[in-house]
């Protein structure tokens, strides 16, 4: 059967376009009731038996069967033993990434996590401390799919912030386990391990790593077992149980976001080579069937060029049919009347990735409110972002970039305000405080700040 990916073709100018727009972007957060009781169960089973309940789960959903937490451990001579074993060309992309998204995220410490104070004219000293969370979990998948770039996006940051403990869990399913899509038939004592993963998180340095994951992995970060120690934030992604999990210890625990299917905007002038674009494309959405690729262009001809490398690119990727089915089943190529027009269906949609593939990108970004992550220039894929070029590639996705963020050193950071009230700022404030307390009705409140005033200084 030959595999066709046709996304849908819009026209803004047609008077059908805001209803075809608004169903292609259409996508249910809604997840299976089954999912969440079953999320639920677990996460108060691992809650009151602990390491018990971690070894149950790992051997019934990995089929990773251990006697004890310790066998599930990894070790930081794994790590090295990892990074020593890989070709010499994945240690140095490994280290290279690595230095690039510390640098960045360096920068962006030193620009909006440091600690900054002032005084007033009464001498009053005002202003934020900023400490770092002093322990971090990061979930890495593994199983169907391993992410040693995600690894390096969430321990490096953390590292920056000065988080003192990262502690990583990541499954290493046995083959024809349920998390590998199998029927969970038999056990072993070793798991697949993703070695470019436990690589990377000696480049990363990671503190401590279990080979555990599912609801059960985030339920031991935010309980804690006698083994796992208990985190203050997880941050990191995985599949439908563990964003389950997530949502549900939130308030235990922080996290960083609950990530929906992966998406990427192009903005095209039409002066980008097509195939280019059309692999642009191809990025998102061999992630996953829901993943979402959408083209915005003035340029009737240009879309159709952009139709053709994809109908000719699609037979040679090794996952066309996922590719196929989430171009057909959410992507669009969309006619507009302009650039600024596509602009401004673009802050519409608030995208994950956005792509300005023109010749003048910068003419166009001021224009750009809501987005993840904005690529700029038809050098600028998206991919280079995933990997190396330095910003975090932990983003907001499904509209969230209204109003969150990338993920980044602050996520990792608490601030605390700081208030030393000098004596004559208390004559001033003293004053203040106290007649909006009287009104508030919490006379208490009133009298602490009015036992400071000098005499002279009429209280109410």
């Amino acid at each position: 059967m030959t595999l066709v990916a046709a996304p849908a073709r819009l026209s803004t100018t047609a008077a059908t376009f805001e209803a075809e727009f608004a169903a292609r972007l259409h996508w249910s957060a809604d997840t299976d009731a089954a999912i969440e009781q079953r999320v639920a169960d677990i996460l108060a089973d691992v809650q009151k038996r602990g390491d018990a309940a971690v070894l149950e789960y790992t051997a019934r959903f990995d089929g990773l069967s251990a006697s004890n937490m310790a066998a599930l451990e990894l070790t930081q001579a794994d790590f090295k033993a990892a990074f020593d074993a890989i070709p010499q060309a994945q240690r140095d992309a490994l280290q290279a990434a690595a230095k690039r998204v510390r640098s960045y995220h360096e920068a962006q410490k030193k620009a909006s996590g440091e600690s900054w104070s002032y005084r007033d004219e009464d001498g009053t000293l005002l202003g934020q401390k900023v400490t770092p969370l002093d322990h971090v979990g990061i979930y890495v998948p593994g199983g169907k799919a391993a992410y040693p770039s995600s690894l390096l996006m969430n321990a490096i940051p953390a590292h920056v912030a000065g988080v003192q403990e990262i502690i990583m869990v990541v499954p290493t399913p046995v083959r024809g386990s349920v998390a590998t899509g199998g029927a969970g038939e038999g056990t072993s004592t070793k798991g697949e391990r993703n070695e470019l993963v436990l690589a990377a998180a000696y480049v990363a340095g990671v503190t401590r790593a279990f080979t555990i994951g599912g609801a059960q992995a985030v339920a031991a970060l935010a309980y804690g077992t006698a083994t796992v120690p208990k985190v203050d934030k997880i941050t990191g992604p995985g599949n439908a149980y563990v964003a389950s999990a997530k949502k549900r210890v939130f308030g235990t625990v922080g996290i960083d976001m609950i990530a929906g299917p992966s998406e990427i905007l192009v903005l095209a002038d039409g002066t980008t080579p097509p195939d280019w674009v059309a692999m642009d494309l191809f990025s998102q959405a061999e992630h996953d069937e829901l993943a979402q690729s959408i083209l915005l262009c003035p340029d009737a001809a240009y879309l159709d060029a952009v139709q053709r490398e994809i109908d000719r690119l699609l037979p040679t990727m090794p996952r066309a049919e996922i590719i196929a089915k989430s171009l057909n089943g959410r992507g669009a190529l969309i006619l507009t009347k302009d650039m600024e027009e596509a602009c401004a269906i673009s802050n519409r949609i608030a995208p994950e990735h956005l792509e300005v593939s023109s010749t003048d990108p910068h003419r166009w970004e001021p224009l750009l409110r809501h987005a993840g992550a904005i690529f700029l220039g038809a050098y600028t894929s998206e991919s280079l972002g995933d990997y190396c070029a330095g910003p975090n590639h932990v983003l907001p996705t499904s509209g969230t970039a209204r109003f969150s963020s990338p993920l980044g050193v602050y996520d990792f950071q608490k601030r605390s305000s700081i208030i030393e009230v000098s004596e004559a700022g208390a004559q001033v404030l003293g004053t203040i405080a106290a007649e909006l307390a009287y009104g508030e009705g919490l006379q208490a409140h009133a009298q602490a700040a009015e036992m400071r005033l000098k005499a002279g200084v009429k209280p109410r």
